[in-house]
């Protein structure tokens, strides 16, 4: 596998401007709304003496209803026409925004200012589907993992900046509209300028006709959603994230003064915290995905999520301190509790958000792509409102407090998650794979590139042991189906896994033709559909370490259904724990946590292959490594 970075990304046209362009269009956001929010609170005589509270929550409400409104329609845009252009337009309308609110804050309109909140709810709204509608057409399969972890990382990171310069830019006592309208209109030019080299991105469907109608648009989007069962969950893990995030993010300033007795400072640093956990995790997840889409990485995230979620009610103090500095609060050996908690659920958040992200940009129809994605985004809307409306219900007339609330979203989270994972099996098998290879064993993989990216192959290994599907299956970027002999395929625990990754159980004719007969029509089922075959020539499971000659079924298969066959050579396994070298209750875990390798050679087209040609390949890819 390659050994380059996701950082690497950043020297390269493709991907950097785009990504300063995201960054500081989130930047501005919070920048102007945070800034308006404390002028509201801090300022609101002078900007018309309203009641700040009401406004306050008008606000909110008026930066989330474009996404309501016009997700479904700007969907649309984002899919017939070409990104980039559209990406400079929306960039150019974000200038003309940061004069209105200019204007403004010169007459001290607050009106205004609120509808200038709301173009700004707009213009992230237009420019939602095409931020990750571009991303799988500027970046190459690999490098989707770590494009949706930098994505992800400078989101929140600017939301962090904008949380905290806005409030300070907004406190500067001389002529404090201007600083803000100033600093809104910088970033904004900023981001334009950066637009302008953003690479083109092709339109994906050029002859859409554009549905006008808001509302029957906005059902064929979540129609779209239905499409694909993984995706359509996918898609629901995404908004239960945004749920949940957005019930912590919230929640921390108040928690920070009103449970813990905190200054600003210590906010700040909260915020901080939480912000820094999500980043870090996002980053981790294409190393720890092998720079694949790897779903097991969501019930790993969706665990750590529940259990440190708990662990910050356990941890939050009965009652607050009075005037707890920053640094007090760091002093303070047991607060590291807090700070661990809050770290490590931002981290697992971003273990449970890169990898879905990445799975619907990957799986969902490319010329559809960015109403998915548009679809994706009414839900998360809706679901944050939600998410308000029941931490006001919780903090209000329930009379409950901040770490109940928390409680109770973590313990939503597990059910959820529960139900997700009982939905789509695919997640928890991915999960206790990814487990296996990581764990277990350490893997390093060679030649993955010689695997075509679409259409039928047939991937053909030597069989050393009881995991090597799972191995196999793990390590490689599209999802295989594997024959293998029934009697393995039965073993409890494996057999969850096998029958959820649909490998395909086989026997011999003497054995049970009726195994054998729907083996084989499974068979031209998987490659008809131009899917990824698994198969092990050798029949069975070595018992020696070296490899068995390979049987000639493979050639009958071949033969029916042309497909060009991948050798792979498992190295380095022999003698490991789920391997035959020693007798079961003699087994020891030997090269437990062993480095073992997975070795892929060229493809041999269908009318060049043979078993014994295969078998070669095998063996000379193999060598003396068993």
């Amino acid at each position: 596998m390659s050994g380059s970075s996701q950082f690497d990304l950043f020297r390269q046209r493709r991907f950097m401007p785009f990504f300063m362009t995201q960054g500081l269009g989130a930047f501005n956001d919070n920048i102007f709304k945070n800034a308006l929010a404390a002028a509201l609170v801090f300022e609101g005589s002078r900007l018309g003496g309203l009641n700040t509270d009401q406004v306050i929550n008008l606000s909110a409400m008026l930066f989330i209803l474009p996404f309501f409104l016009f997700s479904a329609l700007f969907g649309q845009f984002a899919d017939k026409y070409e990104k980039s252009i559209q990406i400079r337009r929306v960039k150019l309308l974000e200038v003309v925004i940061m004069l209105l609110a200019t204007l403004g804050f010169w007459l001290n309109n607050v009106p205004l200012l609120l509808f200038v909140l709301f173009l700004l709810g707009l213009q992230s709204t237009i420019f939602g589907p095409i931020k990750y509608g571009i991303l799988p057409q500027i970046l190459r399969r690999e490098e989707l993992v770590g494009g949706n972890a930098l994505i992800e990382m400078g989101t929140f990171v600017a939301i962090l900046a904008g949380t905290i310069a806005g409030p300070q830019l907004a406190g500067i006592e001389v002529s404090w509209p201007y600083w803000v309208s100033s600093a809104c209109l910088a970033v904004a030019v900023a981001g334009y300028l950066y637009s302008l080299r953003v690479p083109e991105a092709a339109s994906v469907a050029p002859d859409l006709r554009i549905n006008w109608n808001i509302f029957s648009e906005t059902i064929r989007n979540i129609r779209f959603l239905n499409e694909n069962r993984v995706v359509l969950n996918s898609v629901l893990g995404i908004s239960w994230f945004w749920f949940f995030g957005a019930t912590f993010l919230v929640q921390i300033p108040s928690y920070s003064q009103n449970v813990l007795g905190g200054d600003e400072n210590l906010m700040s640093a909260l915020l901080a915290l939480f912000i820094i956990g999500i980043s870090t995790g996002s980053l981790l997840c294409e190393r720890l995905s092998g720079k694949q889409v790897e779903i097991g990485l969501v019930p790993f995230g969706a665990i750590g999520l529940t259990l440190f979620g708990l662990d910050l009610y356990f941890a939050s103090p009965a009652a607050p301190a009075v005037g707890l500095t920053a640094t007090e609060f760091f002093s303070a050996g047991h607060n590291w509790r807090i700070v661990a908690d809050l770290l490590l659920i931002g981290i697992f958040g971003g273990f449970y958000i890169v990898p879905l992200y990445a799975l619907v940009q990957a799986r969902s129809a490319p010329d559809h792509r960015s109403r998915v994605i548009a679809g994706l985004n009414i839900l998360n809307a809706l679901f944050m409102v939600v998410a308000a409306i029941m931490a006001m219900l919780i903090l209000g007339p329930a009379g409950l407090t901040i770490p109940d609330l928390f409680l109770i979203s973590a313990i939503l989270n597990a059910v959820v998650a529960i139900y997700i994972f009982t939905l789509v099996p695919e997640f928890l098998m991915r999960f206790l794979v990814w487990l296996l290879i990581h764990t277990i064993y350490r893997v390093r993989v060679t030649g993955m590139d010689h695997i075509p990216e679409d259409g039928p192959v047939i991937v053909a290994s030597n069989h050393v042991s009881f995991v090597d599907p799972l191995i196999i299956g793990g390590m490689i970027r599209r999802p295989v189906n594997f024959v293998m002999y029934h009697r393995i395929y039965q073993i409890p625990l494996l057999h969850f896994i096998f029958k959820t990754g649909k490998a395909i159980p086989i026997a011999g004719r003497s054995e049970d033709p009726e195994v054998l007969e729907a083996a084989y029509r499974r068979i031209h089922e998987v490659l008809a559909a131009d899917n990824v075959l698994g198969i092990f020539p050798e029949g069975r499971i070595t018992e020696d370490g070296e490899i068995q000659p390979f049987k000639a079924g493979v050639e009958k298969v071949v033969a029916e259904q042309p497909a060009p066959v991948v050798p792979i050579a498992l190295c380095n396994l022999w003698g490991s724990l789920f391997s035959r070298r020693d007798p079961l209750h003699k087994r020891r875990p030997y090269k437990l946590w062993a480095h073992i390798e997975l070795r892929i050679g060229h493809a041999i087209p269908p009318a060049e292959f043979s078993a014994a040609r295969l078998e070669a390949e095998v063996r000379r890819l193999r060598g003396e490594d068993r």
